[in-house]
């Protein structure tokens, strides 16, 4: 993760974060255009987040119940003052999947990243609170379909190819009706969200867009990020067998591909 040291002026910054501020180095650690993400080298590191109102409620919840769980970080604070939602949260040790170390064994990195998400979704998810996940997502599906968007058609080109944005549209909608609530998924699954030390697992990071739906849409974009993140799609395969073919509707993968492609945030 990028990390660029600055000279952080403490009044730009809610009075109840000043005291983890002052007297640390300090790092911009920003990789959205959105948000603003800073790196505080104290007490272990310590990121804190800044966002529209509203922005960074989901990512709190939801951060605070995987760290119930023992997959991610402690909310150390969650604040929204003076126009703006402030997430206070430590440091998860290790590096992200990304890291040059996984990437130079592509094939023990598909095999740990599709375990750790088979682990995931064998996670009983009673007590996670966005309990509506699929409802939202099914909506923004359908928005997308009615406004005909199709977004970067070149993106899933290699792992399932749609020769035409009627074709997507039409893939998605006969796919929505077979999505299930049944399983707690992290909503980004993708290498740089996954935290490593020496092969061991840490935690999940920016798991904001998590809650309870269909495990399609985790394994989709884990298959995805294999393919991006190591610039080759050889590893789809092996990333669906060490999850367990027997959990997987390849149509519905496909479908849930094409859902992608049309669906409206």
């Amino acid at each position: 993760m990028k990390r660029t040291k600055i000279e952080a002026d403490l009044t730009l910054f809610p009075e109840e974060f000043r005291p983890f501020l002052r007297d640390a180095c300090v790092y911009d650690s920003n990789c959205s255009e959105e948000a603003r993400v800073y790196y505080i080298d104290r007490d272990g590191g310590l990121f804190l987040k800044r966002n529209a109102p509203g922005k960074l409620k989901p990512e709190a919840e939801m951060t605070a119940y995987f760290h119930s769980l023992g997959l991610s970080a402690q909310v150390l604070s969650y604040l929204v003052t003076d126009g703006y939602d402030w997430l206070l949260t430590r440091r998860i040790p290790g590096e992200d999947c990304t890291h040059p170390m996984y990437r130079s064994d592509p094939v023990r990195l598909c095999d740990t990243a599709a375990s750790l998400l088979r682990d995931l979704h064998d996670v009983p998810p009673d007590q996670c609170p966005v309990k509506d996940y699929l409802g939202s997502y099914r909506s923004k599906v359908i928005s997308g379909i009615r406004h005909g968007r199709y977004d970067e058609p070149e993106k899933f080109r290699e792992l399932w190819p749609f020769s035409s944005a009627e074709e997507a549209r039409r893939c998605a909608e006969e796919a929505l009706p077979a999505l299930k609530s049944d399983v707690l998924i992290h909503g980004d699954y993708c290498l740089p969200n996954i935290l490593l030390t020496d092969w061991r697992f840490s935690g999940f990071i920016d798991v904001g867009s998590g809650g309870i739906a269909d495990r399609h849409i985790d394994i989709l974009w884990g298959i995805w990020s294999l393919m991006f993140n190591l610039g080759t799609a050889r590893y789809t395969d092996r990333f669906m067998d060490v999850y367990g073919r027997d959990r997987i509707d390849r149509d519905l993968l496909r479908g849930v591909a094409a859902m992608e492609l049309v669906r409206e945030d």
